[in-house]
Parts: C-alpha cells; sequence; structure tokens
C-alpha cells in the first residue's frame, strides 16, 4: 500500500501529497507571507571551487566546504575563500565518474574540542562509498563503514548528518545505472537504496560503530540492522528540522518524477518505494509487494519536464528572514534553476510552490552558525548566501 493512505496501483498524480501531520499550525513559526509570495534571492560570495558537493557552517562563523576531487576549503565571510585546504585527501578518492568523489561532510556532535569531522567519498581503488572519521588538524583518518558500490558509477548517495537524536544518518544510492538493475531498493539485505542510522560515540565489536537498539530492523532476518529509512533511488541531500526534528528527504527520480518525502522523528523503517514507485506511480509492477506499505512523498514535479534531478535544502531557521520563511524548506532543481518552497501544515497537509529561480547546477545548501543558508553550485563552482524577499 502507499501510504497517506491509497493503494499503489491507484495513487492519484497531484502536485502535492497529504502526510502525516507532524507540524503544527501554518502560521506556528510566526511568519506573515504567504508561501506564493515568498522569493529567494542569492549573492555570490565566493568562486574558483572544484565542483562543491557539500557546505557546513562552523562554531567560528565560516563554513566548510568540500570539493568533489578531495578537498575541503575553508570560507570566511570577513576575508573569503582560504586559498590552502583544511584538508586534502585527493589521493584515496576515486572520482572517475561525475557522482564519484567527496561527497559528504558532518561536524562532529564535539567538532569545538575535537575537530573531528565525519565525510563520505567513493574510494581509490575500487570506488566504495566509505565513511570515515577524520581530524582536521592532524589528518588522521578511521575507516568506519564501506559499501561495495562498482558495478556503476552514479547514485552513490553521500550525504551524512547527525541527527537531533546524537546519531549519524548517512544516505547510499541505489547502486547505480538506471531502473534499479541490482533489485536495492526493496532489499533490506543491502545498504543500498537506504539510509542508515549508527551510533559512531562508541564501537560494538567487530564494528567500529554501534547500531542504535532502538533502529527498526534490529534482530529482523535477511535485513541489515543499520538501516533506518528504505526504498530510495538516490537521497542525495536530506536535513533534519531543527524545531520539530523532522526528516525532510530529496530522492532523485529515474525520469518521470522528482521527490521529496517528509516524516516524523520517531518514523523510522518508513519504505519509499523505490523501484515499485517512481514518485506517486508505479515503476515496475514486478517489484511491488501487495502487503508493503509504501510511503508517499509530500511533494513531486515532472523530471524532463520541469527539472532532471531534484536538490535537497534545508529548513530556514535564521533570524534576519523569519517572518518570511521561518519553518520553510528550501529545495531547488539541478537543471532547470527553479526554487521551491515547502511548508508542513497542521491539518496534515503540505503546501509547495515554486519561489523564484536559484543559479545553474545548485548541488548542495548548508547554514552556517545563525541558520542563514547557502548554497553551493557544480559548474562553475561557486558559494552563494540565501536570502528571501517577497514577490
Amino acid at each position: 500500500m502507499l501510504r497517506r493512505r491509497s493503494r499503489h496501483l491507484i495513487a492519484p498524480i497531484v502536485a502535492v501529497a497529504t502526510a502525516t501531520a507532524i507540524a503544527g499550525p501554518a502560521n506556528a513559526d510566526g511568519r506573515d507571507v504567504p508561501l506564493e509570495q515568498l522569493r529567494v534571492t542569492t549573492t555570490e560570495v565566493a568562486a574558483d571551487l572544484s565542483r562543491p558537493t557539500a557546505v557546513v557552517g562552523l562554531p567560528d562563523g565560516r563554513m566548510l566546504v568540500t570539493e568533489k576531487p578531495g578537498r575541503i576549503r575553508s570560507y570566511d565571510p570577513t576575508s573569503g575563500l582560504a586559498p590552502t585546504p583544511v584538508l586534502d585527501i585527493t589521493d584515496r578518492v576515486n572520482e572517475t565518474d561525475a557522482e564519484r568523489g567527496l561527497l559528504g561532510l558532518a561536524l562532529a556532535p564535539d567538532f569545538a574540542y575535537s575537530d573531528t569531522v565525519y565525510v563520505v567519498y567513493t574510494r581509490e581503488p575500487d570506488a566504495a562509498v566509505t565513511l570515515s572519521r577524520v581530524t582536521l588538524t592532524t589528518g588522521a583518518e578511521e575507516v568506519l563503514l564501506t559499501q561495495e558500490h562498482a558495478e556503476f558509477g552514479n547514485h552513490n548517495g553521500g550525504h551524512v548528518t547527525f541527527g537531533p537524536d546524537g546519531f549519524l544518518y548517512l544516505g547510499i544510492g541505489d547502486g547505480g545505472s538506471g531502473g534499479d538493475p541490482l533489485g536495492s531498493g526493496q532489499n533490506r539485505n543491502t545498504l543500498l537504496g537506504k539510509i542508515l542510522r549508527i551510533d559512531v560515540s562508541r564501537a560494538c565489536d567487530p564494528l567500529p560503530y554501534c547500531v542504535p537498539p532502538d533502529n527498526p530492523f534490529v534482530g529482523v532476518a535477511d535485513t541489515r540492522p543499520e538501516i533506518w529509512a528504505w526504498g530510495l533511488r538516490n537521497p542525495w541531500k536530506f536535513a533534519f528540522d531543527e524545531a520539530d526534528r523532522s526528516l525532510w528527504i530529496a530522492d532523485v527520480g529515474q525520469g518521470r518524477y522528482e521527490e521529496v518525502d517528509h516524516i516524523g522523528p520517531s518514523d523510522g523503517g518508513e519504505n519509499f518505494g523505490w523501484s515499485c514507485m517512481e514518485g506517486p506511480i508505479v515503476f515496475d509492477e514486478t517489484r511491488c509487494d501487495e502487503a508493503a506499505e509504501y510511503t508517499a512523498p509530500v511533494f513531486h514535479y515532472r523530471s524532463g519536464v520541469e527539472g532532471c534531478a531534484v536538490i535537497g535544502g534545508l529548513v530556514y531557521r535564521g533570524q534576519e528572514f523569519a517572518e518570511l520563511a521561518a519553518g520553510t524548506y528550501i529545495a531547488a532543481d539541478f537543471c532547470a534553476m527553479t526554487a521551491y518552497g515547502l511548508r508542513a501544515n497542521g491539518d496534515g497537509t503540505h503546501s509547495a510552490a515554486p519561489i523564484g529561480t536559484f543559479p545553474e547546477y545548485v548541488n548542495a545548501f548548508g547554514a552556517d552558525r545563525d541558520g542563514e543558508l547557502y548554497l553551493v553550485t557544480d559548474l562553475p563552482g561557486k558559494l552563494y548566501r540565501v536570502g528571501f524577499t517577497t514577490a
């Protein structure tokens, strides 16, 4: 079944689907501007980046930007982009395909004291998706998790972040090519096509991490216990809302629909349907299970017509534009330059609307220590500050 809650074979094709109520009233954030009147603005603040893939704010006000070849650069709002990387692991990063390279970055919860980050990259020589803990000051690295990904170069995922529960969440794509030839999306015995949830604060021999005991598939046969969510094609970017702890996931489509998913903070185990479903419709009926429940997207648009790949952003929780955009989830399309705004309504539905345009080839979003938004573009590699105004 397609949750929210219609059967998958008759799922309606609509721009905004209903969803489980996970937010307060529509105006609970104190904003005064209807979504349809909101508009984004962008200001270029840095250039000459080499295919940036992630941007993360530091406690001291700087931003860290990952570059696909394997470098992490530092941007200071007062002095600009530092010429020397704060970390260079190009010797161990495989970037032989357009979607391989250094893909994700998250600060350790104690970063201010430990100078530790978590990075995700496709490694030399076998292109396995690799999660590592790295100390920036020394360059010391500890590999925590790897997933084989040699057959195809695309759909690596690679986004990594810490959730409000203190656990680390990692997204990995379905293994690549088109149409999920490995059958990964609906196979819980692989980490491909999943979002994982692990405890990196300790080790549980023989693993260098632990699986939280309340993960949804702990003790389930033929299932990897690290899995938090499944049925995903390529969850390139996802984000937690710091206010209500809900999770927003942008999952890149096969060719008909791009989708955004939204689940509550305790909704582990959700199956988003790939490769039975693509967005709101059936993609491959042979991959469907009549006994399964598939969680529907809260927003989708037509791939190949309205864009080519959804790029997930963040929920705006800064102060400068709070009266305009507080509680608004921001997303982009890689090709079409369209900026999208989504809001969770108090009645369990979601509102969505185009809210202007972004520069071409947006690849990732991030926030500074004050919650103000930034984005990076793939080619040319630039960093922009995001603002808001009204139509």
